[in-house]
């Protein structure tokens, strides 16, 4: 044998080699087969509490479910969005009840804790787990342990399970709504801006708003535009309106936004054939094409293969206006008025734009808040003659002098339609 033959730095080589590749090997495949389904009770009636809440905490209250997502891109699987506790949450397993035969199978789960955190003790989650290969469950309870009484644990649906058309071609994900939001004329300008470009659906996980800006949300909820996934996640952790731990120690960041883009990727998979990554005071602006459709048709055609689309962000400083757009009926609305803001500041070399994305939500595994964690296929800048994000916001170059703003009025193009969608909007909710 090549080991045991002639002493040499070649053979020894080899021999760690092969036997590290055999270690690896077997490794991995007790690692595979201690993540199959295994029936620990037959016979049994699929009971257990159906879980209606968007944030459900286990009884260890460092594990939070969001919802389980059917995904058979690699294999069989459930992949619940959840948060956990990044070093205390060490084992989790995917109770399955399977109809009509009435097994009961229990995966250990892979629980991928995503990463970026930003520093804090909880973050967004994959708890993963392969599905018993003679079923298709309908729902999922998620413990700690895997033995126990399954009609005492919350089961969750799971969803994505049937494969249908895509019903829309455009949705817009906004995470999170909080902190009293009342900037109620900008919401209502981008609402229509993205109508306007193409999006057919918005969905915003709201943790809270103004009375006002509830009235708006109703009539876009009414209207089929706005979808609400309530988000009470201060209601389980200490939550910081910041994004890195270091600003602010608490339990998440920025009101767990990161868990809540990655829900709404998975949540619109099987409906969306894009999904618009982006804040209520950002709006991606084609500078090419007159809408989304055309301008994703010509990028995927220039770019095939790619699922992942990110535009740079040009922030238009809310303190520096033009009198035109000055219309008499929006003054009594509290927010900003994006018509009169068409002043950028420059790019500075020294300091990178962080994007927003429009995906593929089927290329889409982990997202992040400026770009994608782990996708299928490949990811694209797309470069700033073609789009670029208006978020008109306040400034983060001070002490500019508006001569040094660069004017850019690509938004007028939508005006009249922006102005008349809009007045429509305020009649019939103010």
């Amino acid at each position: 044998m090549l080991c045991g033959g002639k002493k040499s730095y070649f053979a020894a080589a080899v021999c760690i080699i092969t036997l590290t590749s055999a270690l690896t090997v077997s490794y991995l495949r007790l690692q595979k087969l201690s993540h199959q389904p295994k029936v620990i009770q037959e016979g049994s009636t699929c009971r257990g509490k159906i879980a209606n809440s968007t944030i459900t905490p286990l009884k260890d209250k460092k594990t939070f479910i969001i919802s389980p997502y059917f995904d058979d891109r690699e294999s069989k699987v459930t992949r619940v969005i959840g948060i956990v506790h990044h070093e205390d949450v060490k084992q989790l397993y995917c109770w399955f009840c399977c109809e009509p035969h009435g097994k009961i199978y229990v995966s250990n789960a892979q629980i991928d804790v995503h990463s970026d955190r930003f520093g804090f003790p909880y973050g967004a989650a994959d708890i993963v787990c392969l599905e018993p290969e003679n079923c298709d469950p309908t729902h999922v309870s998620i413990h700690q342990s895997a033995h126990g009484n399954i009609d005492q644990l919350p089961k969750f649906e799971i969803k994505n399970r049937k494969v249908e058309p895509f019903s829309v071609d455009f949705t817009v994900c906004i995470s999170t709504m909080f902190g009293n939001y009342n900037n109620v004329l900008q919401f209502i300008q981008s609402m229509e801006m993205y109508k306007i470009l193409g999006a057919q659906k918005v969905v915003i996980y709201k943790n809270n708003c103004s009375q006002l800006m509830e009235k708006v949300l109703k009539f876009y909820i009414e209207e089929g535009t706005v979808e609400i996934i309530p988000w009470p996640i201060n209601s389980h952790l200490r939550v910081s309106s910041k994004w890195h731990f270091s600003m602010d120690a608490k339990d998440i960041g920025y009101y767990g936004q990161i868990t809540a883009l990655n829900d709404c990727i998975y949540r619109n998979m099987q409906r969306s054939k894009f999904v618009v990554l982006n804040d209520a005071d950002e709006i991606i602006l084609p500078l090419k094409h007159p809408n989304w459709k055309t301008m994703m048709s010509s990028l995927q055609e220039k770019n095939p293969g790619t699922g992942i689309f990110l535009f740079e962000n040009r922030i238009f400083p809310e303190t520096v206006s033009t009198h035109m757009f000055n219309i008499s009926a929006w003054n009594a609305v509290p927010g900003v008025n994006i018509l009169q803001h068409i002043h950028r500041e420059p790019d500075r070399k020294d300091v990178i734009n962080p994007s927003k994305m429009i995906v593929d939500p089927q290329k889409v595994i982990q997202t992040s808040v400026h770009s994608v964690l782990r996708a299928y296929g490949n990811s694209v800048n797309v470069p700033m003659d073609v789009a670029l994000i208006y978020h008109c916001r306040e400034p983060l170059q001070r002490d500019l002098p508006r001569e040094s703003l660069i004017r850019d009025t690509t938004l007028w193009r939508y005006n009249l339609s922006l102005v008349m969608s809009v007045n429509k909007v305020l009649s019939q909710t103010l």
